[in-house]
């Protein structure tokens, strides 16, 4: 219509047009309609922002996308270990954790490629998120990321890059190839791409624990963190990089450590990824000619300081973050 005549069609004029749609495919009656409502929501916020300039032209969901899934507005409730969803009926669930007291907004039901159902709930209450809690020099940490080692704390303590799908890459290959091969749309295929999925759905499991335990520690042992940002976009467009960007996953390493200082009242600072903190001597602040990416060591000329290019960094790191909140 926008293309056409250049009018733009509201969420109330596509949810008045789903009465219409459902005669045209009668599988649509077979939905929620408040489902069926959500959807037209999300494509009305989706063509907004695309308007607005804060988002991409909206793509269309597809049925090869790894998760699929639907949103219920309301109409839903769960009573012990079992769940009401309309259309469907009573469905048994296993309850991850308990249920936060409050109102129950959007329930988003989802499957994984290997034939996994998840019910995300949210929930909205009257808690607040706790003040920032002070902190001092000593009481802060930097961390530095990287390819090589994981993460590395101004502390001087490492934590070793895991590396999940590096030990998983033979048997992935393997998978690959026994799907190519086999005929499309035959069982035998089905069998093997759900053998495929699951070894990426233990890839993922195995990283998402890691970077929760990570994270969670450094959290509750500190009372501020600044990390560096990078320009993952960047890294991945280099391929002999690509790889171990991609198992690293930095961004979903950050989110997580966000969300859980907010949780717990601590302050979580970004410095820019543009700043040459390797190169720069953190005790008198002698700048590298220099520093290539071979280079794990090296000796300040001016301080004679022997450094680790990782724990300078993570020093460098917390230095910024505190300087520029005491003004200096």
């Amino acid at each position: 219509m926008y293309e056409k005549f250049k009018i733009s069609i509201s969420e109330f004029d596509l949810n008045n047009h789903l009465t219409v749609l459902k005669n045209i495919y009668p599988f649509l009656k077979e939905v929620n309609s408040q489902s069926l409502q959500q959807a037209s929501k999300n494509l009305n916020s989706a063509y907004n922002k695309f308007f607005k300039g804060s988002a991409g032209f909206p793509k269309k969901k597809s049925k090869k996308n790894p998760v699929q899934s639907f949103q219920i507005p309301q109409h839903y409730r769960i009573e012990g270990k079992k769940i009401w969803i309309p259309k469907v009926g009573w469905t048994k669930i296993k309850l991850h954790r308990d249920m936060i007291q409050g109102n129950m907004k959007t329930a988003t039901i989802s499957r994984t490629p290997t034939g996994k159902y998840y019910i995300g709930i949210i929930v909205e209450n009257d808690l607040e998120y706790p003040e920032k809690q002070e902190f001092t020099h000593a009481t802060m940490i930097g961390v530095d990321v990287g390819n090589i080692t994981f993460a590395t704390l101004s502390t001087g303590e490492k934590i070793d890059h895991p590396k999940f799908l590096k030990s998983s890459l033979q048997i992935l290959k393997c998978l690959q190839k026994r799907v190519s091969r086999k005929v499309i749309g035959s069982n035998n295929r089905r069998k093997v791409v759900k053998r495929l999925a699951k070894v990426h759905e233990l890839i993922s499991n195995q990283r998402n624990d890691f970077q929760h335990k990570v994270s969670k520690k450094l959290v509750s042992e500190n009372q501020a963190i600044a990390v560096e940002t990078l320009n993952i976009k960047g890294m991945m467009s280099n391929h002999h990089r690509a790889q171990s960007t991609g198992d690293s996953a930095w961004y979903s390493f950050v989110l997580k450590l966000i969300y859980k200082a907010e949780l717990f009242g601590k302050t979580i600072f970004k410095i820019n990824q543009w700043l040459p903190l390797s190169k720069i001597c953190n005790i008198c602040g002698y700048k590298h000619p220099n520093l290539t990416e071979s280079i794990r060591e090296w000796q300040c000329p001016d301080c004679k300081t022997i450094h680790d290019r990782d724990v300078n960094a993570a020093i460098n790191i917390k230095n910024l973050y505190f300087h520029r909140r005491n003004g200096g």
